[in-house]
């Protein structure tokens, strides 16, 4: 009996020091899965090349997140409504519409096709930002005008990088994207993602009401749902 008690014991010691060391190493992964100073490798790259295209920054795409990253993700953040730390934690990715190793842990599970639940939030956002007010269906439409520029070679090809091409939305200018979505515009967002597509891959769309841009009014429109027309 003491020598099975014993072995029980040795047993249960092992368990223990083996918990203890995965244990920590999956804290050091989790602490790990934001980017910020001293980061590298092909996230980082990511994030660069999304603040470089934006106008946020102005060094190489070199992988290595050094004080000129730093500085242009603090200002995409002020831009943004966000904490100005320079860290890309889940907040920051998901507003940069970038799926963070973390997220998985998070809730940021794929949705509608390739994309993430950043990508569907930050879509929510731009409808309820772009399109609050307006019918369902309008508000679905200008989901899908967002995903149509995705497909697009004209457009960037990320959620992220559609809506924050310069000039390309009002709310981004006036600061209305950081508004938090309600449930209507966050269902119009999965819609959308799911492949209704109200305005048959409309590229643009405007209220003819408040529109100061002629060149908008060269496109052609399709259709009308609520105060805009969806052109092509």
């Amino acid at each position: 009996m003491k020598k099975a008690f014993i072995s029980m014991m040795v047993v249960a010691l092992c368990f223990a020091v083996a918990f203890a060391l995965f244990g920590a190493r999956g804290g050091e992964r989790a602490e790990a899965e934001v980017l910020k100073q001293g980061s590298s490798g092909t996230l980082v790259k990511t994030v660069q090349t999304k603040l470089k295209n934006w106008g946020y920054y102005t060094g190489s795409v070199d992988g290595i997140y050094g004080p000129k990253t730093v500085a242009a993700v603090k200002y995409f953040q002020r831009k943004n409504g966000l904490t100005a730390d320079g860290v890309v934690g889940a907040k920051t990715a998901a507003a940069m519409g970038i799926k963070l190793s973390s997220s998985s842990s998070s809730g940021a599970s794929t949705s509608g096709g390739n994309y993430s639940s950043g990508d569907a939030y930050l879509l929510a956002k731009c409808i309820y930002a772009e399109a609050r007010g307006e019918p369902y269906t309008g508000q679905v439409a200008v989901g899908a005008v967002i995903l149509n520029r995705v497909r697009s070679s004209k457009f960037p090809n990320t959620i992220s990088g559609v809506i924050y091409q310069p000039y390309a939305f009002t709310c981004v200018a006036d600061g209305q994207i950081n508004l938090t979505p309600d449930a209507n515009a966050k269902k119009a967002a999965q819609d959308a993602l799911n492949g209704w597509d109200p305005t048959n891959g409309c590229l643009y769309y405007y209220n003819p009401a408040t529109a100061t841009s002629s060149w908008i009014w060269s496109r052609t429109v399709m259709l009308s749902i609520g105060k805009h027309n969806f052109a092509l």
